[in-house]
């Protein structure tokens, strides 16, 4: 017998609307499927904005990490 694992997506859908989990189960379409494909590209756009913040901080850090060596350079020091 082959496991079935359930996913916490799936209880929050449950506990949200059985009724849409069960018809979810039965293979029936979403009356509101262009607004998830719209939210798919939402959270896309908003992870890849994430992650150009990500690499704009760690750019952020090594230009002050620079500027601190520069700093110390002018004092003479190593």
């Amino acid at each position: 017998m082959e496991r079935q694992w359930i996913k916490a997506s799936e209880i929050g859908e449950y506990l949200y609307c059985r009724r849409a989990w069960w018809y979810r189960l039965q293979g029936a379409a979403s009356a509101n499927l262009a607004a998830m494909q719209a939210g798919g590209r939402a959270h896309t756009a908003h992870g890849r904005g994430l992650r150009v913040v990500a690499a704009l901080r760690l750019l952020a850090l090594g230009l002050a990490l620079v500027a601190g060596w520069l700093l110390l350079s002018q004092w003479g020091l190593p």
